[in-house]
């Protein structure tokens, strides 16, 4: 074989690659998840497609759900994953989803899809209310372990609470509607008013309260025991504790944003959301998954601790949030933190 032959198959070779990576789809994808979730998921996702390569968007809840419904006549996203399901219902309650019937689907436990018959939206995961509690911290100030949500309503623990303010965190929307849910709505409203004089500040993150607590700043976090379980691995001097009134959840979960120009793509990052090795990779992070028989123990989560969720009424959720966070801003907002 001649020199010049050579370069050219290798000039060849090279073009041929490139195109190749040229050629991969880049499928927006907007997300709520922890951002130390995002690479294990996207390399899931890759591997098993690599002709398609994902570009995140991430925000908490709120603010994602927000930039979702601002942009409904320009959508700027093809997909969403792991974003609350409450949200996802008041976007598909404003038509703004694609129906799409993953491959496979069948698989997962029925609470965890869209009970359409070609549903808008899957179900990932759950994750679950919980405190943060700082044993350091806490002990500097005489404060008890709380063991029932109505525990934080006490004198003692006035100025030690911090938890995330529900419109913009998905897990401060979760706590509020499960209040409201356990208590009713007048008493839930009451406990909320007794909870507030408590409450040091509201942040915009879900996590933020029990970073908070895991490094001194706060000795009490209402946040959620993914966060929780995580800093006790990593040392923090923490310990969750799993309300008796019973845990506020909510799941996340996967869509395709209608009017997207990426539709096969965005399908194939549904198809890969409900597989096995999804659910793995979800197991990785949260106790509850949306396919039976997947999940194992994780580190340092009760193992009951599904059978401490509430029976939580999504519906019910999406089709009040408007009036909810209107009523939580008027009475609560002065507490919250300034937004970045």
């Amino acid at each position: 074989m001649t020199l010049n032959l050579k370069k050219t198959l290798l000039a060849a070779a090279v073009a041929l690659a490139a195109t190749s990576v040229n050629a991969a789809t880049e499928l927006t994808v907007y997300t709520a998840l922890e951002a130390d979730q995002l690479k294990s998921y996207a390399k899931g996702f890759e591997t098993a497609n690599p002709d398609v390569k994902i570009r995140w968007v991430r925000d908490s809840t709120g603010i994602i759900t927000a930039r979702l419904l601002a942009e409904k006549e320009n959508p700027q996203a093809d997909a969403i994953l792991g974003v609350a399901a409450t949200s996802l219902l008041v976007l598909k309650d404003q038509q703004m989803l694609q129906p799409y019937k993953p491959e496979g689907v069948e698989a997962l436990s029925e609470q965890f899809v869209d009970k359409d018959a070609t549903p808008s939206w899957v179900g990932m995961n759950a994750w679950v209310a919980s405190i943060c509690y700082n044993r350091i911290e806490a002990e500097k100030h005489g404060l008890p372990l709380p063991t029932s949500w109505k525990d934080l309503t006490k004198p003692v623990y006035q100025g030690h609470v911090v938890m995330p303010n529900p419109n913009s965190s998905g897990t401060g929307y979760l706590d509020v509607t499960s209040w409201l849910q356990t208590f009713g709505e007048e008493q839930g409203w009451a406990f909320m008013d007794d909870l507030h004089q408590n409450i040091d500040r509201y942040t915009h993150s879900g996590s933020k309260p029990c970073k908070m607590a895991a490094s001194g700043e706060t000795p009490i976090g209402i946040s959620f025991a993914y966060r929780g379980a995580k800093l006790i691995s990593q040392g923090a001097p923490v310990d969750l504790a799993f309300p008796s009134e019973g845990l506020g959840w909510d799941m996340e979960a996967a869509a395709i944003v209608k009017g997207t120009k990426k539709l096969d793509a965005a399908q194939k990052l549904m198809d890969w959301a409900v597989t096995r090795d999804a659910n793995m990779l979800y197991n990785d992070n949260f106790a509850v998954v949306a396919m039976p028989g997947v999940a194992k123990p994780v580190e340092n989560y009760p193992a009951n601790i599904a059978d401490r969720m509430i029976d939580n009424d999504f519906e019910w959720a999406a089709l009040n949030r408007e009036r909810i966070l209107k009523e939580w801003q008027r009475r609560y907002d002065g507490k919250s933190e300034a937004k970045n």
